[in-house]
């Protein structure tokens, strides 16, 4: 029987950075959903449809297979058989993922998909709603939050890193304003799961909070 962590939490409170960690020290699959909304975009324009055609998305989406895999420690992305990798960056695909991820049909495949993937591997996957739709039955649940001042600080050195010109109370605001979205949207929308564990890494550094979840792994197993 495959094991499944499901990493939830709001933007900015570093889902991606503890889950591709964790997946490293445990030898799980990252299944970076955001890869696979965009090979379901390559998906959609493979087929020539267009972005302004919902019924046709709706449709089209169902004839694909997308599944994750790992290849000299790199992941690569399956489309229906094809290795897609490389193409899922391009300005075409963003512009097609960004609409048709608001699909409810779309949304409704992808989740099949990657419930398909956990069911047959060991997985860590973190999103917005994965413990309470995706991965209902993850063994272990986390719902990872910070405050967000200080997601919006972490943002803000990140930005002066680049050289970019950026006002930490402007990044704040747009982060409280992004959260009561992603918690208020009409579907599957952003709340910790009844049995998971909320781990506020407002005050911890990156490894404090992978081994605060491998340790809840160990008390799972």
């Amino acid at each position: 029987m495959s094991v499944n962590i499901a990493i939830d939490g709001p933007a900015g409170a570093g889902k991606s950075t503890i889950a591709k960690k964790v997946a490293s020290k445990l030898s799980f699959i990252y299944v970076d959903t955001g890869a696979m909304y965009r090979a379901m975009a390559l998906h959609l324009l493979k087929q020539n449809v267009s972005l302004e055609d919902a019924k046709a998305i709706s449709q089209s989406c169902q004839s694909a297979h997308i599944s994750i895999v790992y290849d000299g420690g790199e992941q690569q992305v399956i489309l229906n058989g094809e290795n897609v990798t490389s193409m899922l960056r391009t300005e075409s695909v963003g512009n097609m993922a960004s609409v048709s991820s608001a699909n409810p049909d779309v949304r409704a495949k992808l989740v099949s998909l990657q419930q398909e993937l956990a069911a047959s591997a060991n997985v860590v996957m973190d999103g917005r709603d994965i413990g309470t739709v995706v991965l209902p039955k993850a063994q272990v649940k986390v719902y990872l939050t910070a405050s967000s001042h200080t997601r919006a600080l972490r943002r803000y050195k990140e930005l002066l890193e680049k050289k970019e010109e950026c006002e930490l109370e402007a990044i704040e605001a747009d982060i409280i304003d992004r959260d009561y979205r992603d918690m208020h949207r009409e579907i599957s929308p952003l709340r910790q799961a009844e049995d998971a564990v909320l781990v506020d890494s407002s005050d911890m550094t990156i490894e404090e909070v992978v081994n605060t979840i491998i340790t809840l792994y160990d008390k799972a197993r």
